[in-house]
Parts: structure tokens; sequence; C-alpha cells
């Protein structure tokens, strides 16, 4: 081997490594954060709200697969008593075929009280939603709905934005799904996020204080 190829080789480890202490460090603060509060359903401390984050919504506005059983999960939480207010948090925009639109819908088709839902519609991402859940909603303790995988970053990153969050995860979609595996992978990348996120203090989009979960529980 030349000198040069064992100089490659050595800033290629060298980067690897530093690679792995960047994601690492930031997943590691993600699942402290979040240890012993991710639950199932039926075990969910009861919480006046409960949080559907968002995720891909059809062009014929259908929730894809991953979502509706995020939403069916938030349903169950409001019939069985554990959630008064649902919160819908994604992106409402055309680009994005309305996306609390949808998740909306689909729960009110699924029997829960339209006027107990609740659209966040600027909660483009995890932090945006944690952010906006307490400075625009007056959120203080929430439980957090998505999928099992996305629930440490997610419930880390609420507690850091100032709600005392539950995680209450969904795996039914991980059986027959490859898309599962590439979501694992794909949070030690957002995990960096996270960081960047928490570290600078980003300031999402931000509205005048809402009413409307006081609304919702007064209906």
């Amino acid at each position: 081997m030349t000198k040069t190829s064992r100089r490659l080789l050595t800033t290629a480890a060298v980067l690897a490594g530093v690679g792995l202490v960047a994601a690492g460090a930031p997943a590691a603060y993600a699942f402290g954060g979040s240890r012993g509060r991710i639950v199932e359903a039926d075990q969910a401390p009861a919480r006046v709200v409960a949080i559907i984050l968002g995720a891909e919504v059809y062009p014929s506005g259908t929730p894809s697969r991953y979502l509706r059983a995020r939403l069916d999960v938030g349903a169950r939480l409001y019939r069985d008593g554990k959630a008064r207010v649902l919160i819908v948090s994604g992106d409402d925009s055309p680009e994005h075929n309305r996306e609390t639109s949808a998740m909306r819908a689909y729960l009110v088709r699924e029997g829960v009280p339209a006027g107990k839902i609740v659209e966040d519609v600027a909660g483009l991402d995890t932090y945006d939603t944690c952010v906006r859940a307490k400075r625009v909603f007056g959120v203080t303790d929430a439980l957090l709905v998505s999928q099992s995988y996305h629930l440490p970053r997610a419930v880390t990153t609420c507690r850091a934005a100032g709600v005392d969050a539950w995680g209450v995860g969904d795996s039914s979609v991980r059986r027959g799904s490859s898309f599962w595996r590439i979501g694992e992978v794909r949070e030690y990348a957002a995990y960096v996020k996270m960081a960047f996120d928490l570290l600078s203090q980003r300031v999402p989009r931000l509205e005048p204080p809402s009413s409307a979960v006081r609304e919702a529980l007064a209906r």
C-alpha cells in the first residue's frame, strides 16, 4: 500500500469516526431524554391533549398507511379517555395534500367529534410541532403519537421545548413494510438535526397564542 493510500484510508477512518460521534451523541441524548416515557396505548397516562404527528397524505387526500396507524392510535386514546383533545400537526399546504385537513377528516370518520380536534397547520417537522404546541397552543403536557422508532426524538424534543411529553407508539405497520428499517436508519440523521434545532433554538413559524385547545375542551 502506498503512502498516499494509507493517508486516504486514515482520513476516511477519521471522518467515519467523527460521523459516528456526531450522530451517536444526539441519539444517546434522545434515548436518555425519553427513557421510561414511551408506552403502548393501554399504558398511556391520561392527559388533556394528544398530539398526532403528521406523515404522508396521498394526492387523493387519503392518509398513508403509516399516518392511518397514527390516527387510529389517537382515536383510541380519545375513546379510552386518555386524551380529551387531539391536535393533528402537519403541513396543510396544497403541496402536502392538505395534511392536517385529511387527518381531521379521517378522525371524524372514526367517530372523534370534530370539535375535539385542533389543527396545527404549520407543524412542518417535529421541532416545529413541539415549539408551537407550547408557544401557540399553550400545551404544557401531552401524549405524542407516532411510529415507535420516531418517539425517542419526538419526546425528547418536546420535553426540551417545555412540554412534559409521553410517547404512544405504533408498531402495527412494521410487518411487511420495507420502509420501517429505512425510517429507523433515517432517525440518526434526524437526531443530528434535533441537536442543531435545540442548540440554536431555531424559531419556527409562530402566530399569536391560540385559544383553540381551551375552546375544544369547553365543547
